[in-house]
């Protein structure tokens, strides 16, 4: 379990791809600085293994099945990219952040930069297994970054949501750099899941009852 509150940028000193899976060696010192072989650590939001130490520096490696390369956007990683990275929370650390689980729901895609001072309101569109989820002052993660939503607008089959990143998160995120046709990790609130999964049951009887209900439009007219 993360908090989406990212602790160091780190730096890909290394991506090899072979036979659909990958061998990812991240440069970097704070979050390696008390792990241990078989840790959890967050790679722009993506949960991955610690198999081994980087050989010519502080750092570590991940192995990267291909369900992982097809489902995240690590694939497109090069050589001297920024990542993301937090450790897995630790029991009685602050909460900063929301509940992230390091689990990509989907990729998303920078759409929008809108620099205004003091804050940038990054545009990004979500596919519809994230844009569900979406709701104003909600939370969403964002590379492994825990942001609250601006707003959301229906896109197709998905939606176009905005968050306002302050100087500060800027500075120590991949956010600095990001800009319109970059594609970015996406993780819902689990929160928001577990409702919809727990309500589920419940709304499919009241629809087959035929009780009006705010989720079909001709309810509502």
């Amino acid at each position: 379990m993360f908090t989406g509150i990212i602790e160091e940028l780190g730096r890909v000193a290394a991506l090899d791809v072979a036979d659909g899976h990958a061998r990812l060696v991240v440069a970097c010192s704070t979050v390696v600085s008390d792990a241990g072989l078989g840790d959890s650590i967050a790679v722009n939001g993506c949960c991955l293994t610690v198999s081994a130490w980087r050989e010519d520096g502080p750092g570590f490696v991940a192995d990267l099945m291909a369900e992982t390369l097809r489902a995240t956007a690590l694939a497109e990683l090069a050589v001297g990219s920024p990542v993301n990275l937090e450790r897995a929370m630790a029991s009685g650390d602050r909460f900063g952040g929301h509940l992230v689980q390091g689990h990509v729901d989907g990729v998303g895609e920078v759409v929008e930069r809108d620099e205004q001072p003091g804050t940038v309101f990054l545009g990004v569109r979500a596919p519809a297994e994230v844009a569900r989820y979406l709701v104003p002052k909600g939370s969403v993660t964002i590379d492994g970054t825990s942001l609250t939503v601006v707003d959301v607008r229906d896109d197709g089959d998905g939606a176009v949501f905005r968050v306002g990143l302050i100087p500060h998160t800027l500075d120590v995120t991949t956010f600095g750099s990001r800009r319109p046709g970059d594609r970015v990790n996406l993780e819902a609130d689990v929160i928001a899941k577990y409702v919809e999964r727990l309500l589920a049951p419940y709304v499919e009887r009241l629809l087959a009852a035929g009780v009006p209900t705010p989720h079909r439009a001709e309810d509502r007219t």
